[in-house]
């Protein structure tokens, strides 16, 4: 079994977030910000799953709609998609996602591979799974998702 620490030992935070049914967590390290819904401008004949560009204090970002990397049915008409913004080798961007959670602590012990229960779209987008009470934390892969 891989343990899942920094490189200095110390236990993994994640920021929580729910996509559909699926509770996913990204290292906070990679977390610039959370964000409610934001005014976007679309980005004509980006890939599917690029929503669009918002403006961040000056900044341009890109927001990925994560419901379409994962193939997954549209967000609800009177869903308003939440922004978790990440740093990325190409600067900001974010991740729409449908929940916001909190942020937690894990036990690398509990850390295992994905299972092949999960479908196919999520498992290549994660670095593994944590076994919480009740439900599995998905490990986002930042750079993994961001591939289009």
């Amino acid at each position: 079994m891989q343990l899942d620490t920094h490189a200095d030992g110390r236990n993994r935070q994640y920021a929580t977030f729910m996509v559909g049914d699926l509770y996913f967590g990204v290292d906070v390290l990679e977390v610039q910000e959370v964000l409610r819904n934001q005014q976007m401008t679309p980005a004509p004949r980006a890939d599917k799953v690029i929503e669009g560009l918002i403006n961040l204090r000056g900044q341009i970002v890109t927001a990925f709609d994560v419901r379409r990397r994962l193939g997954l049915p549209a967000r609800p008409a009177d869903g308003e998609p939440m922004n978790v913004v990440i740093r990325s080798d190409d600067g900001a961007v974010s991740l729409l996602v449908d929940e916001i959670g909190d942020v937690i602590e894990v036990d690398p012990e509990t850390f295992e591979a994905a299972p092949p229960t999960l479908d196919q779209a999520a498992r290549e987008v994660l670095d593994g799974v944590y076994k919480l009470e009740g439900r599995l934390l998905l490990a986002l892969d930042a750079r993994k998702i961001l591939k289009v």
